[in-house]
Parts: structure tokens; sequence; C-alpha cells
């Protein structure tokens, strides 16, 4: 007899191509509805309604009921982060399913990664940052340095509410298309959110493509890389 949790099961439901262009679909961080999720299944609504609540019993998604539509979301970090894994091997395998084309550009240069950013913009802010002494790797896990921490909080970022919770506050990321680490946990997190309320970029609907503006790229960069202005006096 075996003991212990049962991957297969996990596995087989992910496995289903149906299924699996569901939860890529929701790997844009959004909570998307039966019909979007039918649309990016290429299946009927009865059809991806069956699919859905096999994902849902199975808790590798969530669904929140918002009037009279039900939202469907990846349930959790975990779940986000062992989905990335699967793209990463696949893409290393060579387990392609379309030819590049101008869409798949737009995401290797900046994408979500379930919640947080990911692609060459991100490898790029997670390799100056270690050069710089801001992260480090130590015992085989990623840390924020005291040098991190204050030069982080002068730029804005509040570490209690991003400690307060059961995810790490960093964890290094392998970028699937970069095939380099980027800045996943809490401060992954945190930093898409604030790229995307500054207006310096914007996430697709329905799409994990994040677009920057030239100018907001360029503060998106001026933000993680230069030392903070003094204040006026």
């Amino acid at each position: 007899m075996k003991y212990g949790p049962d991957i297969a099961l996990v596995a087989s439901l992910i496995g289903e191509p149906a299924r699996a262009n569901m939860v890529l679909a929701l790997m844009s961080g959004q909570a998307l509805s039966a019909a979007d999720l039918a649309r990016e299944a290429g299946v009927t609504p009865p059809t991806a309604t069956g699919h859905l609540a096999k994902l849902v019993s199975a808790g590798l998604l969530v669904a929140r009921k918002q009037g009279r539509h039900r939202y469907f979301e990846i349930a959790g970090p975990d779940v986000g982060q062992a989905v990335e894994a699967l793209i990463a091997v696949a893409a290393r395998a060579g387990h392609l399913r379309a030819r590049s084309g101008p869409k798949d550009e737009a995401m290797r240069h900046a994408r979500s990664c379930y919640d947080h950013l990911a692609g060459r913009v991100a490898v790029e802010m997670f390799g100056h940052w270690m050069a710089s002494g801001i992260l480090c790797w130590r015992g085989g896990a990623l840390h924020l340095t005291r040098k991190g921490r204050d030069f982080l909080g002068a730029r804005g970022i509040a570490f209690d509410a991003l400690e307060n919770g059961k995810r790490p506050l960093c964890r290094g990321c392998m970028d699937w298309s970069e095939k380099r680490h980027h800045l996943a946990g809490s401060l992954g997190a945190q930093i898409l959110e604030m790229t995307v309320a500054k207006g310096w970029a914007a996430r697709e609907r329905n799409m994990r493509t994040v677009s920057f503006s030239r100018r907001g790229e360029e503060n998106f960069v001026r933000w993680y890389s230069q030392a903070p202005q003094p204040a006026a006096p």
C-alpha cells in the first residue's frame, strides 16, 4: 500500500487539454467566468462546467459568486508555482503549443506569473538586485538583505502587511522564457500591483501579457535601479 499525497490525481486533472487551457488562462492572475474559460478551452459551456467542478473539487481553483455569475481563479500561490514549474519544464523540453508570434514576444518581455511580474523586465530587475546586494541566496533560499530592506522601504514598500501572511517575503521563480530567476513571494506580488497602480504598465484582460508604456518602463527601471532622491528642503 502506498502512502502520502496522490500526485497522479492532480497531474491527471491538469493533464487534460481543455482543463490545462483553463488553468493557463487563469495564470494571468485575473478571475474569469465560466463562459470566458469555455472559450479559452474550446469547449461548450456545459462541458466547461464539468471541468471546472473537478478543478474546484481538487483544490486547484476557487469559485466566487458575483451577482448571477461565478468567477474562477487559481486557488493559491502554491498552485500558481506548480503550474509555472510545469510551464518551465515544457518549454525546456520543447513542448510548445504554437509557433512564436508577436504576442509570444510580448509575453517574453513582460507577463504575469500568477500574481507577480515575469519576463525580461522582471529578470533584469532580479539580476540588478542580486548584483547590488539587495537580494541574496542563503541556505538555498532567497532573502532580502538589510540593505535591500532599507532601499525598498525608501521606495515606498511597507513590509508589515507583506510579512503578516503565510507566504514567504521573497522567492526565486525560474522564468520559463529567460531561463533565469525572477522575484516571486509577497514582495514580488506587491511590486506588480504597484507597477499597475502607478500606471507604468497594464495587465491585458484574459491574457498574461503585461504591457509597459515606454515612459512607464523607464520609470520602473529607475524605481528599482536608482537610489531614492533626497527630500526637498
